[in-house]
């Protein structure tokens, strides 16, 4: 079938249309998105944004007003791309840009996730010991309030070292619930955290 009437079918709702246009068109993504880089992201976040841009394409591409779909393409390609990337390095968006790990402390500054002080022989002051309990008292408080048990089981698999293919396997559930569930628990941690 030629481009027009997969994006005519696409448009209309058909499913293996649209598919079929976003794996031919899978090429000119990785292609526009190859000299971009996403502040806080890695290349897949670049190439879902271009995917994104080719979903839009095709979801209003009008022939009348623009007749090779494969510039058109390009364009909003490349547009979502760059879009993405001014959003991202924006001085606003710094604290999204960062992150704290949860399973790698940062030894440089004595600290680990929620800026918690590690445990370390140089801490006497009884006092500075006692506030520092409570505090991570109150930071697991949060985040077991924060967290459904199904998260908190992912969380906790996650801090283990496990992949999500181990989790799943372990927890007896698909590796995509596994996948989900760990971005609802950044999202939720970030609020915490913050």
């Amino acid at each position: 079938m030629s481009d027009d009437e997969l994006i005519a079918l696409s448009q209309s709702g058909d499913n293996t249309a649209l598919e079929t246009v976003l794996v031919r068109y899978q090429p000119l993504v990785y292609k526009k998105s190859r000299p971009y880089y996403l502040a806080g992201g890695d290349d897949d976040d670049v190439i879902q944004e271009g995917l994104i841009g080719l979903y839009k394409a095709v979801m209003s591409f009008d022939k009348s007003k623009f007749p090779l779909f494969n510039v058109f393409a390009g364009v909003c390609i490349e547009r979502r791309i760059l879009s993405a990337v001014k959003k991202a390095s924006r001085l606003k968006h710094n604290p999204l840009n960062s992150y704290v790990s949860l399973s790698e402390p940062d030894l440089s500054e004595n600290t680990n996730a929620g800026g918690v002080l590690c445990d370390d022989a140089s801490t006497t002051n009884p006092e500075k010991i006692l506030i520092e309990k409570e505090n991570v008292q109150g930071l697991e408080g949060k985040i077991n309030n924060a967290l459904s048990p199904f998260e908190m089981e992912v969380l906790q698999s996650s801090l283990n070292g496990n992949s999500y293919k181990e989790t799943a396997d372990i927890i007896g559930r698909d590796v995509k619930a596994v996948d989900n569930a760990m971005q609802r628990i950044k999202k939720k941690l970030e609020r915490v955290l913050g």
